[in-house]
């Protein structure tokens, strides 16, 4: 199922045009304020044309000021249909999630991490989405990738719900110093959800932004 709504360019809200709309009828009427002061005025004390000069120019600025943030107005909606066009392409096709995120989906979640040498030690703790940690145990030291599956089942052998969970990863080598490590899972993209205007990948039980995808395969 895709949620993409119409990849069409809507137009800009009416906050611009009723800003525009407002600010002519203010400019109509300060010309004709202008107007009937210019005849009746005394000719032994005639107006600053200073003063309303600078009016115009104020006028002038606001109405530039209003088209700039129309005009802004419809790049952004260019912007997001465009947006909405290219995530389409992911759909049915494997990703691979960078940060540590994986989907918990039947009991089963996968995940790859690298480490950049060989460690001494390897810790793993995965944790919910509210941060808690739900398993922890110790990973293989082997430099460069190496696999995580995990059953969905916490410490004590309860059996946790579907949904999204971080692995973590902290190496050390034999004198106990951190060694580099990255995690990444992978998974089809199913579902592109655009509710919030910005493109979400739906991957097994969790939704990813297009800045988290660091690799994509057929």
């Amino acid at each position: 199922m895709t949620t993409v709504p119409p990849a069409t360019s809507t137009p800009p809200t009416s906050g611009g045009n009723t800003a525009m709309q407002k600010l002519s009828g203010n400019f109509q009427t300060f010309l004709q304020l202008l107007t009937t002061q210019l005849q009746n005025q005394d000719p032994t004390s005639p107006m600053d044309s200073n003063q309303f000069t600078q009016q115009l120019v104020e006028y002038s600025q606001v109405e530039q000021q209003i088209d700039t943030n129309t005009n802004l107005q419809t790049l952004i909606s260019q912007g997001t249909s465009q947006n909405a066009s290219y995530a389409t392409s992911y759909l049915g096709k494997t990703v691979t999630v960078s940060g540590g995120k994986g989907s918990l989906s039947n009991g089963q979640a996968n995940w790859t991490y690298n480490l950049g040498a060989a460690a001494s030690s390897t810790s793993l703790t995965i944790t919910n989405a509210n941060g808690r940690t739900v398993w922890s145990g110790q990973g293989p030291t082997t430099s460069g990738a190496n696999p995580v599956t995990w059953d969905g089942k916490d410490n004590n052998g309860n059996t946790l719900p579907d949904g999204v969970y971080t692995l973590n990863v902290a190496a050390s080598d034999t004198n106990g110093t951190p060694i580099t490590s990255s995690v990444s899972s992978s998974g089809l993209v199913s579902e592109i959800d655009m509710a919030s205007g910005t493109p979400l990948l739906t991957v097994g039980t969790m939704q990813i932004g297009l800045s988290g995808i660091s690799s994509v395969r057929n």
